[in-house]
């Protein structure tokens, strides 16, 4: 059939092509010729047809200079998880196509349940592909140029992004490699560092209660005069036991809760 009758399905779940392979796979074209017909529909009354499976051996068709390639004409149009099932048994799609396709089937009205259940998918799988579309820009840049294209570390960067992005960052511009260790080991010094600064929190939040506590007894001393004055108001006798109780327990490890702001 003629190559100009024949057009790219737009809803193709591979957008992403390596030129290297084309260039390639056109070589062994000019040589061989194309040894597995395209797959097309009709696409109109006029001849023209659109493409089912074979984009890649398309474009290395057009790349060759061939007029016509074989092809085998189906009555329906192709089925988007059929396109999927055959870009991955051949080369794979990349994880963005992959994301946007999923993207594309949710948007369409279908659960993460339905499209990890045909792409024979677990859901944590599919809600980290989905994440790679809302990535942060150096995160985006990573898995652009390739230096990492897991899903799953990826997303779990994106997550440690949200509470340590300069350390995410220092990683990036590093040379080594970004693997889930690598993330691991981030996470790990990111929490260190996250309790160390909460310990730290916790014990000026404790010294300014006892401080507040400190500065109301001797408001009430000025209000009933020089010592020995009356007896403190139960309330403030209350505040003073359960901020000495917070600390000790705070202390102790046995009890690390955050000071009420009452304690102020």
């Amino acid at each position: 059939r003629s190559i100009g009758l024949i057009d790219e399905d737009r809803s193709n779940p591979r957008t992403e092509f390596s030129d290297a392979e084309i260039a390639e796979l056109a070589d062994d074209v000019l040589q061989r010729g194309i040894l597995q017909p395209l797959v097309v529909h009709p696409a109109d009354t006029q001849g023209r047809h659109l493409l089912h499976f074979g984009a890649k051996r398309l474009r290395a068709a057009l790349r060759a200079g061939l007029s016509r390639v074989p092809v085998v004409v189906r009555d329906a149009p192709a089925n988007a998880y059929d396109q999927v099932a055959e870009n991955q048994k051949r080369h794979g799609l990349t994880p963005v196509d992959l994301a946007r396709f999923i993207k594309g089937r949710v948007d369409a009205g279908e659960s993460n349940a339905e499209i990890a259940r045909r792409l024979s998918m677990n859901l944590t799988t599919v809600a980290h592909h989905r994440s790679l579309l809302d990535l942060p820009p150096a995160l985006d840049q990573t898995l652009k140029t390739g230096r990492c294209t897991s899903p799953r570390t990826l997303h779990e960067l994106s997550q440690l992004h949200e509470v340590a992005p300069e350390q995410v960052q220092a990683l990036v511009d590093g040379e080594a490699a970004i693997t889930r260790a690598a993330v691991a080991e981030l996470k790990a010094d990111s929490a260190a560092h996250e309790a160390k600064s909460k310990a730290a929190r916790q014990a000026d939040a404790l010294a300014r209660a006892h401080a507040a506590c400190d500065r109301l007894e001797r408001a009430l001393a000025r209000i009933d005069g020089p010592p020995p004055y009356k007896i403190a108001l139960p309330e403030l006798v209350a505040l003073r036991i359960r901020v000495e109780d917070i600390t000790r327990n705070w202390l102790w490890g046995s009890d690390r809760q955050t000071p009420s702001t009452d304690a102020r």
